[in-house]
């Protein structure tokens, strides 16, 4: 999604909780929490399946579990916004971060954190 995708999508979340008058409801707490507790519904979609029923969701549950990663990132949205946090740039920010934690020459193949490895 393009940054200006993102931006037009955030404008319109936002109008859509003012017409409401949810404004008063959206400080970074709430949101956040928010933004936990639909993250929590994603994971039990996921709860007692194997590796695999993971991969191969039925369509419903596929519908289900988009309906849901939707729901966190309209919260994330919502919380960048209030926030005044560009989410596009941190990511970008972030990645660079990782690319430095995780060379591909120390990492590859492994689940370990970064701070697992030893100093090379």
């Amino acid at each position: 999604m393009s940054e200006p995708a993102i931006e037009e999508l955030k404008l319109k979340l936002k109008e859509f909780a003012q017409v409401r008058d949810w404004e008063q409801f959206h400080s970074p707490k709430n949101l956040s929490m928010a933004l936990s507790v639909e993250a929590s519904e994603l994971l039990e979609h996921f709860q007692w399946m194997t590796e695999q029923q993971s991969v191969d969701l039925t369509p419903q549950r596929h519908a289900a579990v988009a309906f849901e990663m939707a729901d966190i990132f309209i919260f994330l949205l919502r919380l960048s916004d209030q926030l005044n946090i560009d989410l596009m740039e941190m990511t970008k920010r972030k990645m660079e971060i990782n690319e430095k934690r995780y060379p591909v020459e120390k990492v590859k193949g492994s689940s370990k954190k970064y701070n697992e490895y030893d100093e090379a």
